[in-house]
């Protein structure tokens, strides 16, 4: 096969990196964006040449204006749409955000309104549904110690 041939069918995807952060009662952090009805999780697309741990604690910074300790990875996540092609989504584990950091989020207006502690059973209503099967699952692998693989935010081995 030709160079050019390989480089065309080679998968070019977006790559996006977000953190999972919790409270002491094990409620998950979400931000509201202006730009979007339903809410999400701190983070964002990873730049050129950017590893997806810098692009989280970037973005996270961007986001909250904070630095946390970003931990472990949680779950990786190809996410093909039709309209935004094809995605891979690394989600990491914020740990638990102490009172004082909290207090010290300070966002962007004209990016994010509003950044809130939620209840794992409250995210079918407030995500979108591969977002919120994405986040339980990340839950569940910080719960287990694990990295858990996931297409469309579900486990292949479960489908």
């Amino acid at each position: 096969m030709a160079e050019n041939e390989l480089e065309q069918r080679m998968a070019t995807p977006r790559m996006a990196a977000g953190a999972l952060f919790f409270d002491d009662q094990d409620q998950v952090l979400l931000v509201k964006p202006s730009y979007k009805p339903k809410w999400e999780i701190p983070g964002g697309y990873i730049e050129r040449g950017e590893s997806p741990l810098a692009a989280c604690r970037r973005e996270v910074q961007e986001e909250l204006g904070i630095t946390p300790d970003i931990g472990s990875l949680l779950v990786i996540d190809w996410a093909p749409s039709e309209v935004e092609g094809d995605k891979v989504l690394y989600v990491f584990d914020g740990g638990q955000l102490r009172p004082k950091e909290f207090t010290d989020i300070k966002f962007p207006p004209d990016e994010i309104l509003a950044a809130e502690f939620h209840p794992a059973d409250q995210l079918d209503d407030l995500l979108i549904p591969r977002l919120a099967r994405r986040v339980r699952a990340a839950i569940t692998a910080r719960a287990q110690a694990s990295t858990q693989y996931l297409e469309h935010g579900t486990s292949p081995a479960s489908s």
